[in-house]
């Protein structure tokens, strides 16, 4: 089955407004705010929503990326060196309410491994997560507090982000898993 497209770059950017207008809802205002993505889609659109907020508020609220690789459950089973990118969090998070970003919320195992990361940076007074796309199903009790889109996609569907800032193109798409050879 060919991906089919769920929302193009205006339906995005559409999400963006609206999860910044509902994290300055929620935090009254973007005072001791600061934001951090998950590297690779999720530090983009910490960058996205910070502009916004600043659109919208006219302060800067602070961002920062995380690299989780050595952080996940699964890192074991690897089967090769994995690849590690940079983490930088240029500020305290100490008291800090921490807005943790991510494309897509899945099973939850990698906002566990964030959380995880950034609670090794200091105590927060609190951390609450934003995603673009919920996929539902989890394997670990953790929900979103801001979200994009609710997509109830099979396990046998995969759901890409795609960005222009990390793939020259924009949009949600779904697709059927590839069957497994064996």
């Amino acid at each position: 089955m060919p991906e089919r497209q769920l929302a193009d770059a205006v339906e995005i950017n559409r999400m963006i407004t609206r999860i910044a207008t509902q994290i300055i809802e929620r935090n009254k205002g973007s005072e001791n705010l600061a934001l951090v993505g998950i590297v690779r889609r999720g530090d983009a659109l910490a960058k996205r929503l910070a502009a916004e907020i600043k659109r919208l508020e006219g302060l800067d609220v602070p961002v920062g990326a995380i690299d989780i690789t050595l952080y996940r459950d699964d890192l074991q089973l690897a089967a090769e060196m994995p690849i590690v990118q940079t983490t930088s969090i240029p500020f305290d998070v100490t008291g800090k309410i921490i807005v943790l970003v991510d494309d897509v919320l899945y099973t939850g195992r990698t906002v566990r491994a964030a959380l995880t990361e950034i609670l090794d940076f200091g105590r927060p007074k609190m951390i609450q997560l934003a995603v673009l796309v919920d996929r539902i199903h989890r394997e670990l009790p953790i929900g979103a507090d801001f979200t994009g889109r609710k997509i109830p996609a099979s396990t046998k569907e995969i759901v890409d982000v795609f960005l222009e800032e990390t793939d020259e193109r924009e949009g949600i798409f779904i697709k059927k898993k590839e069957p497994e050879e064996g």
